[in-house]
């Protein structure tokens, strides 16, 4: 009995694909594309759940993201070289319906390499990860761990927004207007640690030909308050 359990764990070993030793610097290279939408700060949410301290996760437990889709709470996968590397191939396959707008990799060795990073990345006790940023007014589309809009550049700290037919005007604390067709601007919130002050919205570039824009409240109730009426 033991000799052929012994044989059937061998058996099982060759029929197992072993996953290929990652390049962590070229990991860290690929993660800029996830970074748009994941952070590796604890505790730091954006469009998707905080990655730290990954590795051991059962999938869609993170208790202070509040979006992951059922299909994914459900799944009852645990996060680990395996199953993040299927994860990653193609997540439509391990978890059917889930909501992560993500296609997948199909190269084993960009995925190896990917996961290299981030297991020592996400590793408790992994110093902060952060990217590199652009100008306060340009390039600041990309991902990676957001700005801090509590010290702001005076073109970005927005001081009144007027709206007058289908245009809003929006006045930054160096004196400068800029006028946005309705459709143009976006108002969003950012409660975090890193989000704008009380009443000190901020304006950021949200299109690629410099014609739209999101203004940043530190909360909801502020929108309707800060903007006025008036042509």
């Amino acid at each position: 009995m033991h000799r052929s359990l012994m044989s059937l764990l061998a058996t099982f070993a060759l029929l197992t694909p072993a996953l290929a030793q990652g390049d962590m610097s070229k990991g860290q290279r690929d993660f800029r594309a996830c970074a748009a939408c994941h952070s590796l700060e604890p505790g730091r949410n954006m469009t998707g759940p905080s990655l730290a301290q990954l590795w051991g996760r059962t999938a869609g437990t993170l208790p202070s993201f509040d979006r992951y889709s059922s299909a994914l709470k459900s799944s009852g996968i645990v996060w680990n070289d395996q199953t993040l590397d299927q994860w990653l191939t193609d997540p439509q396959h391990l978890v059917p319906n889930n909501e992560m707008p993500f296609e997948g990799i199909k190269d084993a060795s960009v995925r190896a390499d990917l996961l290299a990073y981030l297991k020592d990345a996400t590793k408790p006790g992994a110093a902060p990860q952060q990217n590199a940023q652009s100008g306060q007014m340009g390039g600041m589309m990309g991902g990676g761990q957001d700005l801090n809009l509590k010290t702001l550049d005076p073109r970005v700290q927005v001081k009144t927004i007027s709206y007058c037919r289908d245009t809003y005007r929006v006045t930054t604390a160096d004196g400068q207007t800029r006028a946005f067709w309705e459709r143009n601007l976006r108002f969003k919130t950012d409660s975090s640690k890193d989000g704008p002050k009380k009443d000190a919205p901020a304006i950021m570039p949200a299109g690629m030909m410099g014609d739209r824009a999101s203004v940043i409240f530190s909360a909801p109730e502020e929108i309707n308050t800060f903007i006025v009426r008036k042509c």
